[in-house]
């Protein structure tokens, strides 16, 4: 199993951008079985969560980009989405699909997000 994270880019604050995961070589049925989440990491700091699918269907957010973040899942495509709305200088980060199956837990190599002032 692959993650391949894309949509990445820099955008000037107040900006969207929409990022994309595609779980290569996993199992339709797996896939719809799993929790899928996005991290981000800053330069110098630790990975923190941003969105993650929970049981009931429903999502959490970090609390500095809710309202502004929605993820999203297409199972049909085996794909993970985050959009990301009213970006702000402190989102620039590389972001990273996450995918727990089980004990198994698979992550992208990660996306550059540059977000400037």
């Amino acid at each position: 199993v692959q993650l391949q994270a894309s949509g990445g880019g820099s955008v000037q604050a107040g900006g969207s951008l929409k990022l994309s995961c595609a779980a290569k070589g996993m199992i339709t049925s797996v896939f719809v079985g799993s929790r899928m989440a996005w991290y981000r990491q800053a330069p110098g700091k630790q990975r923190d969560l941003v969105a993650q699918f929970i049981s009931g269907g429903r999502s959490i957010y970090l609390d500095s980009v809710k309202g502004r973040f929605t993820i999203s899942r297409d199972n049909s495509k085996k794909m993970v989405y985050l959009q990301m709305n009213s970006l702000e200088p402190e989102g620039t980060a590389v972001y990273y699909c996450n995918i727990e199956s089980g004990s198994q837990h698979y992550w992208g190599r990660g996306t550059l997000v540059t977000v400037s002032s």
